[in-house]
This record gives structure tokens, sequence and C-alpha cells, in this order.
């Protein structure tokens, strides 16, 4: 089936706009790259200022050429570039490729960039750039780019699509260990964005894994549905998203044109398509090294073998301190090792197997297989440095090669420093479908991240409550009105499931006492009066009245202070103090979070994002990922928290944040009082929609 970027991507035909046969120039590399073996599209060169290059014809104008191709490169300066555009679509041509920035010093409004964009959508082309690097659609075998690739580029399974053409170049120019099915600099997207490339990338057969360095999504929509394409079709994504702090987004803006947004609202988006988000370049590379090999994590922990001692105690440390479980060997492994380690050596895992070097390659072979086949496995890597022309290193590849073979378990090799990874023996034995990755602490960042999703599978389909009938309509007029009062947004959480605290409104001094007669002893007195978001910020929260003279008392400062109007309800129970969130994204709509509560809320970054609305599986899941998890087992006595209600409270709450879409701006319910009781909301503000 075709598809809209067949022309981009898949031309039969291209016009190289500015081909040149100055060496060193944009223009003889782009003739260079066209021209590589393999190269299935018809290539014609376009210069005013030839007549021919390399003894090939060279042609005037596109107008010229004697058909209509499908793409054009623009291999030109950004002076010449709106009259390029204009010619492409004068001729008819549905696909242009442009290098250059688009930056024009004093340019009028609409800028150039701006321009063409509009000028390109209008007539249905589509840009690859500008300010990029181009494309290698390798499965294809078509490239297209200013700077050659090297002749050891190959087709494989990777696709990389990214918004940096250093990103570009680092991978597709420097890494010998790669093969992709397609890589693409998108730049400025002026009309072709990530999520065209992502969902063309999808459906190539031979893309099994997806790299993306990201400034921005420019169509969340798009993106989410290639996301989720991505995910049904189990082709598994790594992202690397930067702007993530305010400083970068700001360079962000100036790079590309790209907005970054709310980094909160990406991580909760790639935790629910169960994108493996990555921190740095290594651990892109190495996540797309590990996954490239298509085998599924067993169940079970990391297995690692070493020919140092004290490499194994740094791969030991830095994987406790990371939370990567190594795999618990039994004792029948145990004894497999201990059979044909030299005296001195422990069975275990990790493992040194560098005694006297006698039998070294059947020793390693052997306590390899012995790790891999332990049930408790679910990976194994061998750790050590690689060297060309050196016996050991390529006995080591070797060894790995044929316990690779011998099971489904992914088997790796891993350099211990990792800049050491780019050579011919690690490019060979990666072409071989033994995965090469580089430095440890990156790997077991990654290996750390494949389990987590591995697990999350595990985890089963999880089940989403429709939100309770009517209870929109009951709310969407009051939302209408403005922000809710404290009382008004209790009342909404427990319609919608969110256990909340018992309260009564008052705005006298009779009132105040009838309803501290039906709460009881102590009482917490807050001012009502409206337009206070932060009551305690204006001294308007009253704690621990214990009697009738310290009600009234509390009542008349507040009077006089504030406003005649309180809310009562008794003193919380004990218990740990959670917080539960929502944000509206304005790319991808509405985001809850859960963590830490109470003042712990500023103090201590331990929050999850998700996007609603989820199940108690889900709800689960995010709250066992808090650092403060443990707390709520119960320390020092404490009896433990009912943690399943304190998931059923944070479905529920996800499933009104998605109920009330569109009428709510941010939620903020803090604290919720977590104990073996149960969950109860305490206090809550809710800001509505700007209309």
């Amino acid at each position: 089936m075709a598809h809209k970027l067949d022309r981009l991507l898949k031309p039969k035909s291209v016009a190289l706009v500015g081909a040149s046969p100055k060496e060193g120039s944009v223009g003889r590399g782009m003739i260079t790259s066209a021209g590589m073996a393999g190269t299935p599209s018809k290539i014609y060169f376009v210069n005013p200022g030839y007549q021919e290059i390399d003894g090939r014809p060279c042609y005037p104008s596109l107008a010229a050429l004697p058909e209509t191709v499908d793409m054009a490169v623009l291999g030109i300066a950004n002076a010449r570039l709106e009259a390029a555009l204009d010619e492409v679509i004068a001729c008819g041509i549905g696909a242009v490729t442009i290098f250059a920035s688009g930056y024009i010093e004093n340019d009028a409004e609409p800028k150039l960039t701006e321009r063409i964009a509009a000028k390109a959508r209008a007539a249905g082309v589509a840009i690859c750039g500008g300010n990029c690097m181009g494309f290698y659609h390798l499965d294809f075998g078509l490239r297209v780019c200013g700077f050659p690739p090297p002749d050891w580029i190959r087709k494989g399974n990777v696709a990389f699509i990214t918004h940096s053409g250093s990103a570009f170049s680092a991978l597709c120019h420097t890494d010998r260990r790669f093969g992709f099915s397609l890589a693409v600099s998108a730049g400025q997207e002026l009309a072709t964005d990530v999520a065209a490339y992502l969902d063309f990338a999808l459906d190539m057969p031979a893309t099994k894994v997806v790299g993306l360095f990201l400034e921005t999504v420019r169509d969340p929509v798009g993106f989410k549905q290639a996301l989720a394409k991505a995910r049904a079709k189990g082709i598994p994504v790594v992202a690397l998203k930067v702007g993530r702090t305010a400083e970068s987004a700001a360079l962000a803006v100036s790079h590309s044109g790209a907005v970054a947004g709310n980094h909160a609202a990406y991580r909760a988006l790639f935790d629910h398509y169960g994108i493996i988000e990555v921190a740095n370049m290594d651990e892109l590379v190495n996540a797309l090294h590990l996954f490239s090999s298509e085998r599924k994590l067993a169940a079970g922990g990391l297995a690692t073998m070493h020919d140092s001692g004290g490499f194994r105690e740094l791969v030991l440390d830095l994987g406790i301190e990371a939370g990567v479980p190594f795999a618990r060997i039994n004792e029948a492994t145990r004894a497999k090792l201990a059979a044909r380690l030299d005296y001195g050596l422990e069975p275990i895992n990790p493992l040194d197997a560098w005694g006297t070097g006698n039998d070294w390659e059947g020793i390693f072979e052997d306590c390899l297989q012995a790790l891999v086949d332990d049930p408790d496995t679910a990976l194994a890597t061998f750790c050590v440095e690689a060297r060309d022309g050196y016996y050991l290193s390529a006995g080591y590849a070797d060894i790995l090669r044929r316990v690779a073979a011998r099971t489904v378990k992914p088997v790796f090799y891993t350099t211990n420093v990792g800049s050491n990874a780019n050579l011919d023996l690690t490019a060979r034995l990666a072409h071989d479908g033994v995965p090469v990755l580089s430095g440890v602490a990156s790997m077991l960042n990654v290996v750390k991240k494949a389990m987590a999703e591995r697990d999350r599978a595990a985890l089963g389909v999880d089940s989403i409550a429709p939100a309770p009938e009517g209870l929109k309509a009951k709310w969407a007029p009051r939302l209408a009105q403005g922000n809710l009062s404290e009382a008004d947004a209790l009342d909404l959480l427990a319609d919608y499931g969110v256990p909340a605290i018992a309260h009564r409104l008052a705005s006298n001094l009779e009132e105040v006492r009838a309803a501290v007669d039906g709460i009881g002893y102590p009482v917490v007195m807050k001012t009502a009066a409206p337009g206070i978001l932060h009551k305690s910020d204006v001294g308007g929260v009253k704690l621990g009245l214990k009697d009738a003279a310290s009600v009234e008392a509390a009542y008349a400062d507040l009077k006089t202070r504030l406003d005649s109007r309180v809310l009562l309800m008794p003193m919380a129970g004990k218990g740990m103090e959670i917080s539960f969130g929502m944000t509206l994204d304005p790319q991808f709509g509405p985001v809850c979070m859960v963590g830490a509560g109470g003042v712990l809320i500023e103090m201590m970054p331990d929050r999850c994002f998700v996007l609603p609305p989820f199940g108690i599986v889900e709800a689960r899941r995010q709250i066992d990922r808090l650092s403060l998890r443990p707390l709520l087992d119960g320390k020092r006595g404490a009896a433990p928290a009912d943690i399943d209600k304190l998931a059923q409270a944070f479905a529920a709450f996800s499933v009104m944040v998605a109920d009330l879409d569109g009428l709510i701006a941010e939620i903020d319910v803090n604290p919720l009082i977590v104990n073996a009781e149960g969950t109860q909301a305490v206090d809550s503000l809710f800001v509505v929609a700007a209309t």
C-alpha cells in the first residue's frame, strides 16, 4: 500500500539541485551519496552553471528535466530556496529535501521558513528539513545527504529519526555496529514531522526497533497514533527527549523553532505507550543495540561474566545502586561453575572466570553457558574490553557467538569502558546478531529499563472503570461558574469515588456550633472566603480545636480578618501523606500525578506522571514506582497502609480527570492520608479551564 511519504523517501526519480563537481562541496556530496552502489532511483543533476558533471548531463532547471521527478534535493543557499520551491511546485514535484537553515538576515515577515512551510502545505509537498542532514533509506537503497556516508554503512533493522543532525551523523557515520532500515534527519520539519516518519518506518517490514532524538512533537495526535501502532506491532521505541530543562527548552526554540513542551507530559506519554525513555546518547545507542537483537527478556535477572575481579565488583556496585536485579543462580548452576573454574574462584553471579589462563576458552564458554541456562537468568552479558587483532578478544567474540546460538535469551557483549566498542571485531559481532554495548554503567541503566517494560507487560490488561453516569452533566454547570470551593472540590472527588473527609459549611456562629456537634472534637476550621486558593498563606486554617472556647475564638478571628464563611471537618487520622494532581498539557491533554504529599510535595521530588484514564493495575504500578513506597509497608511499629485502596482512589481520580477533560486546568489534592483503614482526601484545589 502506498504511503504519503513514498515520493519523499522512496522516489523513483530524484533531481539534485545545486549538483557540483567541486570536491568538498554539498553539491558534490549529494552526487556521491545518491550515486552509491544500490541506488534504485533515477538521478538527475540540476545546476545552470554546468552542462555536464562526471560525463552526465546537467540541466539548467527543474523545468528542463526530461520527466517530472518525485523528489528534488535543494543543495543551495538560503537566498535561493524560495524561488527553487516555487519551481518545485510549478513542476508538480511532490517532495523536497532542504539542507539549508532558511534563516536570512533582515528577512521580512513572515520569515522564509514560514513562507516555505505555508507554500509546501498548500501544494501538498513533503519536505525533509530544512536545516537537516537528509536521510538514508537503506532498505530501499537511497542515500540523500550533502556529506556522504562511509562505505561501510549497511542496511539493518534499526530506524532512527532525529531532530539533531549531529545525532544523525554520530550514529550513521561513526558507529559501525549499526544497520539501518531508515535514518532521517528531520531538522525543522517545515512540512513533514516525526509522526509521519515514524508511521512510515513502522510500515517497513525491516524495522524491528526505532530510535527517536526529539526536541518537540508538532503533531501530538499523529505522534500518539504512531506510538500506538508501534505498541500494537510489538516494535520497541527508544526515545531521547531534549529540552527537559527550561534553559535547554529555550535553546531548542532558537535551534529549530521547536517548543520543547512540558517534560512531565512527555514522561507520561512515553510511559503510557511503553516507550523506553533514555537520558543521554550513550543510553540511546546501547538500547538500540540491545533491542536490535529482537530477543525478548526472560523472567529473572541479569547474569554477567568478567575476566576481572575488580570490574566484577564495579558492575555489582553499579547494578545495586541502579536497582538492577542480578540472576539468583541455583545450586545446579553453581555446581557447573565450580566444576570448571580454577581453584579460588567463586561460582557466583556476577562471575569472574579468569584464573590461570589454562583452557580459558573452554572455561569461559562453559561458564557463560551455565549462567545463560539458569532459570533465573533473563539475559546475560560478557563484560570485557575489546581489541582488534588480539587473540583473547577474538576468542571472547566467538564464545558469545556460540552461546547465543544455543539460546533464545538475549546474550551480548559489553565493553567496560564506553569509548571502546567501535572496532572491526565488535562491528562483525554485532552484524552476526550479538549486540555490543559500550560502558557498563550505561548498559545497566538500559537493562533496568528493559526489565521494567518486561515486568509491565507481565501485569496483564488494565481494566478501566467507566465514568459514573450523569456526573459530568451534574458538575459541568458548576465548573463553568469558576474555581470550586474546597467543599465543592471534596464533594466532587467523593462523587467520583475518591474518598474525602467529612465536612460542613457554616456562615455564622450558630451554624458553626451545630457543625461541631455533628463532627465532634477535635475539629479543623478553615476559611471559606471566595477566591482564597491557599488558605494557610493567609492564616486561614485553625487546627486541633478541642473545645467550644477554642472554636469560638477561632471563628471570631477568621470572621474578622477574612470572611464569616468557614469550613469545618474532623482532624484527620495519622498516616502517610500522599498527593494527587492534574495539569492540562497543551499538546497531550490532561496528565495525572501521584507523589509525596503534605510539606514533602515541594521538598521531595518524588512523583509519577500518567495519562488518564487508567485502572487499578496501572495505578498500583505507578504507586510502586515511588521512592517513598516502602514507607507504606509500615515502619517502626506502624501498621501497613492499605495500598489497594490507595490504588483504587488514584484510578477513580484518573477516571474523573478524563471525564471532565476540557473543564479543568489544574487539580491539587494534598494531602491524602493513607493508613491501614484506607485513603482519605483532606484538602483539594480545582482550577477551572479558561473559556
